[in-house]
């Protein structure tokens, strides 16, 4: 576990190398929940994310031992690119093994960071097994996450929150591996230690809650999940001996709960947050009101890295969780003025239509017949509920899509 001093020499090299994250008063977030709402918005970090911190404290304290190879780190996309540009700031080779799944944009990321990127096996486990190979051949192995240098780096987050405001009741920290959640949890126990850390987990992946049940870290199955920056099955057995000791409380999100984070940070705020993210936000916006009223509550986003692809996926996803977009099939006779009589209504409505898709050939439908699929934006529940009335009183049976798993 890294003692004060570590952590105060982790804020000294990591105050030279990086700018402090802003912290910002979220005022719709503390208008719908009735708290007092801050951010600290690691998603404006160098990469996108706070794993930079953990890395460079990490090579700045071990730079006069690597050898001549360098350094080497497996990852799928944040470690990856914190270790690519603290190793380039030292001069420091760097090789980072991701899956061969892994995003091409996280890999152009990591190349232009400065790494040398090689594409092993399907998942990060197999990457890692094959950085440990490298290890054993000269390379100096960086862990993301347990390892007390990595930790006393991450806790600069916490450090950074106390200068930056003078009062908050509690801090809300995604969980993964556990080491931004542990440091964070170690800089408050030392400068803040009545305030409350709360980890924030998906139910997708719940390792940090059943490490804390079981009273050590277990290995959970880990489901698909938006939030892929905490899906770590096992979580570290250094973070998890400062967890058990200071970590108050573990909340899991859903997945749904995530994306509509996503979007609100996205469209309230113009932050882009990853799936992990936003996971506090998710949390906050799932908690029971008498939970957080009235308390002051800072949400660590912690990174920003989303793939553009997903991202068009979460974005549809979640106007469509918030009644933002209504995606309806009809089927309708394949005359002159049968599109025009439905989306007449949709109009009068005041319904903004995005798309429309016609199906004339599907063996199901007679001849004559068309079956159309239309999607709209729509201003919320209400106006949804007004809006398909119309339709069903207009003589249309309308089918109306469901949200799908994202």
């Amino acid at each position: 576990m890294p003692d004060p001093n570590r952590i105060h020499e982790a804020m000294e090299v990591v105050g030279h190398r990086l700018s402090p994250t802003p912290l910002i008063r979220s005022e719709q977030l503390s208008r719908q929940t009735g708290a007092e709402v801050f951010l600290k918005l690691e998603n404006l970090q160098r990469t996108g994310s706070f794993k930079v911190r953990g890395a460079v404290h990490k090579l700045w304290r071990i730079r006069s031992e690597v050898g001549p190879q360098g350094v080497v780190a497996a990852s799928a996309g944040n470690h990856a690119q914190g270790v690519a540009l603290a190793a380039s700031d030292l001069g420091i080779p760097a090789t980072v093994i991701m899956p061969e799944g892994s995003s091409i944009s996280k890999q152009v990321a990591t190349r232009e960071y400065g790494a040398r990127v090689l594409l092993h096996g399907g998942t990060v486990a197999e990457a890692l097994d094959r950085a440990r190979e490298l290890e054993q051949g000269g390379y100096t192995f960086l862990h993301p996450f347990d390892d007390d240098d990595v930790i006393a780096g991450q806790a600069t987050v916490g450090m950074e929150l106390v200068e930056q405001l003078d009062r908050f009741d509690e801090v809300w920290v995604p969980v993964g591996g556990g080491g931004l959640a542990a440091g964070v949890a170690l800089a408050l126990a030392e400068r803040r230690p009545a305030a409350r850390v709360v980890g924030v987990q998906t139910r997708a992946c719940p390792s940090a809650l059943e490490a804390l049940r079981q009273g050590h870290p277990v290995e959970v199955e880990a489901e698909r999940t938006l939030a892929d920056g905490i899906r770590v099955p096992r979580i570290g057995e250094r973070p998890f001996r400062v967890l058990r000791q200071v970590m108050d409380e573990v909340l899991l999100v859903e997945e749904s709960r995530i994306a509509m984070a996503v979007v609100a940070l996205l469209e309230r705020k113009k932050l882009l947050a990853e799936g992990a993210g936003a996971v506090p936000v998710a949390a906050l916006l799932e908690a029971q009101a008498e939970r957080v009223r009235g308390r002051r509550i800072v949400l660590v986003v912690s990174g920003g890295n989303l793939d553009l692809n997903v991202l068009d996926r979460i974005l549809e996803q979640g106007l469509m969780r918030t009644g933002r977009i209504l995606r309806f099939r009809v089927i309708l006779d394949d005359a002159p003025g049968a599109l025009h009589g439905l989306l007449s209504i949709v109009s009068k409505e005041e319904g903004n239509i995005l798309h429309i898709f016609h199906d004339r050939l599907s063996v199901d439908l007679p001849l004559g017949r068309t079956r159309v699929e239309v999607e709209v934006e729509t201003r919320g529940f209400d106006h949804i509920g007004r809006l398909t009335a119309a339709l069903l009183q207009g003589g249309y049976r309308i089918e109306v899509s469901p949200v799908s798993a994202l």
